[in-house]
């Protein structure tokens, strides 16, 4: 194996950096906006379909949104608040990961993100101290589970699919990429690299 591709979101990432919630948990206390608004008016309308693969920027888009919806709340507001909520990093993990950046593995993010917050990841995160580069959604112009997605990746890896692992906390994912030759695992809380990937495990 020479790449290990890492989804960030329910991976390396797991909410508020205070208690590990979902980042919105208290939206509507502390910004006076309702969730399940923001849900239904965004991101099931916008997200998804433009914003993640490329399409739209985030800021004019939420700000049209939050005009209707919260016109007492403008968009950087709320960006800030939602990344730095959703910043709560698995220490473990990237303890693991770099010891096997170490040994000669080469560590790429794989995630379905917009342009925005992939810089954030990987400059006010620090990510890019502990992998190699980020593979992202908008860049590619596709999101997990595509299969363009996986082709694209490998692409840019500039390796054959079969030496490339995968961690992926959403059983989709794992199944789009092993149908692309990937060798993919769904990862869950509390699991191990090594235990995750054998291939990976440290020698005893």
């Amino acid at each position: 194996m020479k790449v290990l591709m890492v989804d960030v979101d329910g991976v390396l990432i797991h909410g508020r950096p205070t208690d590990g919630l979902p980042h919105f948990t208290y939206l509507e206390r502390d910004l006076g906006l309702r969730v399940d608004l923001l849900q239904q008016e965004f991101f099931q309308t916008h997200w998804w379909r433009d914003i993640i693969i490329g399409r739209e920027a985030l800021e004019p888009r939420l700000a049209g949104i939050l005009a209707k919806i919260a016109p007492h709340l403008n968009a950087e507001t709320l960006i800030d608040y939602w990344f730095e909520n959703d910043s709560r990093l698995d220490r473990n993990l990237l303890g693991e990961l770099a010891a096997l950046r170490q040994s000669g593995i080469t560590l790429l993010l794989a995630t379905n993100q917009e342009h925005r917050r992939a810089r954030y990841l990987m400059e006010q995160i620090g990510l890019s101290a502990h992998f190699d580069d980020i593979i992202y959604s908008a860049a590619l112009g596709h999101s997990k589970p595509s299969p363009d997605f996986f082709r694209l990746a490998t692409e840019r890896a500039g390796v054959l699919p079969g030496d490339i692992a995968f961690i992926d906390d959403m059983a989709e994912n794992i199944e789009a990429a092993r149908q692309f030759g990937w060798n993919a695992v769904q990862w869950t809380a509390g699991t191990t690299l090594g235990g995750a990937l054998p291939v990976f495990a440290r020698p005893a």
